[in-house]
This record gives C-alpha cells, structure tokens and sequence, in this order.
C-alpha cells in the first residue's frame, strides 16, 4: 500500500502542470504563446543576418575593397533586387559621404550617425533605428566595414523599412487579431509594432505609468511577463531579449 501511495504520488507530480505553466494558463498565455514568440523573433533575425551575411560577403569582394562606385553599384543592385524589405542600400565612403543604388552619390552624409563610428571602428551594425536620409522612411540599419589591409577603406550597409518588415511579420506569422506584436530598442523605442503608427515611438512617453514600468522591466530582465494599463485596457505581454539586436520582443494581448 506505501509503495502503491508512492506512485500515485509520483504520477499526480508528474502529470500536474509545473508552477509557471499554471500561471500562463492562468494568465491567458501557454507554451504555444512562447513558441510563438521564438518564431516571431526568429523570422526577423533571419532576416537581419541574412542581410548582414550578404553584406560582409560582398564587402570582401574586390569591387568593395577598391572603393570603386561604378563598380559596385551592379553587385548592390543585385543586392537590392533579393531584399523585399529593403528602403535603401549604401555605400559609405569613411569621410561619411555615400553612395544609394537608387541615387548614386547623395548629398547627404553619414558622420552623424551614431552607429558611423562603430563602422569606422570596424564593428558589424544591426538594430539601429533611423530615419532613413535619402528615402525619409522609419528603417533599421545593416551595416558591415569594408577593410583593405586591416584598414577601413568604407562600409557597405541596408537601411530596413521597418514598416514592410512588420509587414512580413505579418504575412508570415499571421497572428490572431487580438493578439499585438511589437519590438522594442535598447533604448525602450519601438522598433516594430503591428500598428504602424506606433513605430519609433517611446511607449514610457505615452502617460501610463504601469506601461512606463512594464517596459523598465522588459529592458532590464532577459526574458519574462508583464501587466499594464494601455489605451483603458488591461494588457499582458510576454516578452524575450534578442542577443543579435538587443531588441526585446513581445507578445501581447488583452485581459
């Protein structure tokens, strides 16, 4: 009889939901919600690193490294016609000057970005958000150095529209409709949002105070669940931190 005591006791443990399975049941998420997240997370890594992943491949080219427009503007054009999402693709000169496949030389320049010295540094750039100088459009940065002897001769990068990223999100994850996907910056400024019109805003701007400390707490913590005040609704999200952008990515939905 104690042994028998002993099994049912071992099988009730066994079968029984663990502790934070019980509160996402409870809370409305499950572990098809965290699988979501991995792949929402997924598809937009894949696609930052197959961009960079293009782009340091063409900068060792012998077009890139001579620094020659008329020679590399054929390899990024070809660049250009695989990336869906693309809002601009560049070629910086290491004065910040730089060259578009849709405009040639432009009179712009790159100098004040902040992620230029990380280039010049020689760094690889993913996750900045900018308003792209030559097309005006919200797009993340994807950039690589191009070196000549050890020597930064220039940099190769792809400004992102983030709106047609979250455009592929979209497509290809093909969320229910009360369900909210968004990202957010190092910096707390959301990077991706399904209502585009919530890009590049500061959600701890937006004067609730719980939504200001769910996000404290997204920046801070790797991974994890929150609960604020957002628009006279009471939100839960779900939430994880990309190691490739910094990014935090969430999953979020009404109570």
């Amino acid at each position: 009889m104690k042994k028998l005591a002993l099994l049912l006791g071992a099988l009730t443990f066994l079968l029984a939901p663990s502790a934070s399975q019980a509160r996402e049941a409870k809370s409305g998420f499950d572990t098809d919600a965290r699988v979501a997240l991995d792949g929402y997370e997924a598809l937009v890594e894949q696609q930052l690193e197959w961009t960079l992943a293009s782009l340091k491949t063409l900068a060792a080219t012998e077009e890139a490294v001579s620094g020659d427009w008329e020679h590399l503007k054929g390899p990024l054009g070809k660049l250009a016609e695989g990336m869906p999402t693309h809002a601009a693709i560049w070629f910086a000169r290491p004065d910040g000057s730089y060259f578009t496949v849709e405009k040639g030389l432009t009179d712009q320049n790159l100098k004040d970005r902040a992620y230029f010295p990380l280039l010049l540094g020689g760094r690889d750039v993913a996750g900045d958000l900018v308003i792209s100088k030559s097309t005006g459009k919200k797009s993340v940065v994807v950039a690589t150095p191009v070196k000549a002897d050890g020597k930064v001769v220039g940099a190769l990068g792809i400004s992102i529209s983030v709106e047609q990223l979250a455009q592929l999100v979209e497509d290809r994850m093909r969320f229910p409709k009360d369900v909210a996907f968004y990202a957010l910056d190092t910096q707390g400024q959301t990077a991706l949002h399904r209502e585009t019109k919530l890009m590049f805003e500061f959600p701890s701007d937006m004067g609730s105070p719980t939504l200001s400390a769910a996000v404290k707490t997204m920046l801070t913590e790797p991974e994890g669940m929150v609960s604020y005040e957002f628009g006279g609704k009471q939100k839960l999200a779900i939430f994880q931190k990309s190691k490739l952008t910094g990014w935090v990515f969430v999953l979020g939905k009404t109570k």
